[in-house]
């Protein structure tokens, strides 16, 4: 019987930064630009994902992308997989800055680059990390109310199979004994009804899971689905309402 809690990660020492990989449209001309930092306050160590995001391009820039605005953690690969078939739910300890984040949770793909263009459905409001090698990652997004502390809960069946930041039209299922990593991301558009959005600087706060009370939680697709951040953990049952 595996523990009802797994933690991931968490954001407890300076070590936590070399798991993580930055990207953001910088990558392809863009001017978006992003850092993560681990911080120690008064009640332990702190994650803080910033940057900013801009819609302008480079002057002379070989690339000729179709949007800009964007800027992403993402998780360095596993040794492996990382199994959670045991468990339905991402939970997420985070202090937000009113932007709309997305989840992302990747897995080795079972298409080809062929069937994945045949059966992609084009929206803004997704954000791939270029470069990313897993073409099968299912995304959520992620936002909580500003300046105060939550711990963000998302069931697993509530995540979305995409592929280079389009949401895919097909039948398919998530493997989640097969987990190859996770990433959180931020885009200038899109995003939930209500959050902030458009170009300016962003910020969000994860907090080491381990230690401390636990602040109120948010119950996604439950209460109005809100969340972001890290201080990734999975719960095994989270049907509760909060």
């Amino acid at each position: 019987m595996p523990p009802s809690e797994r933690y991931i990660f968490n954001f407890n020492s300076k070590e936590e930064l070399k798991k993580w990989h930055l990207y953001s449209d910088s990558e392809y001309g863009g001017l978006s630009s992003a850092s993560l930092e681990i911080t120690e306050s008064g009640n332990g160590m702190n994650g803080i994902f910033s940057g900013n995001l801009s819609l302008d391009l480079s002057e002379g820039s070989k690339w000729n992308i179709s949007r800009s605005g964007f800027c992403g953690m993402r998780s360095k690969k596993f040794d492996g997989f990382i199994d959670l078939d045991s468990y339905d739910t991402i939970a997420m300890k985070l202090k937000g800055d009113g932007r709309c984040y997305i989840s992302t949770v990747s897995f080795l793909s079972p298409f080809t680059e062929n069937e994945m263009e045949e059966t992609r459905i084009y929206t803004e409001n997704w954000v791939n990390s270029p470069g990313q090698q897993e073409d099968n990652s299912w995304q959520s997004f992620v936002f909580v109310p500003k300046d105060n502390w939550y711990i963000a809960k998302i069931p697993l069946a509530r995540y979305l199979p995409t592929w280079r930041g389009n949401v895919i039209d097909a039948e398919m299922e998530m493997n989640p004994s097969r987990v190859v990593g996770m990433s959180l991301s931020v885009n200038a558009e899109g995003g939930v009804p209500g959050a902030k959005s458009g170009p300016g600087d962003f910020r969000v706060e994860e907090k080491d899971s381990t230690k401390q009370g636990p602040p109120p939680q948010l119950d996604m697709f439950g209460d109005w689905e809100r969340l972001m951040g890290c201080g990734f953990q999975c719960n095994l049952d989270c049907s509760a309402k909060i």
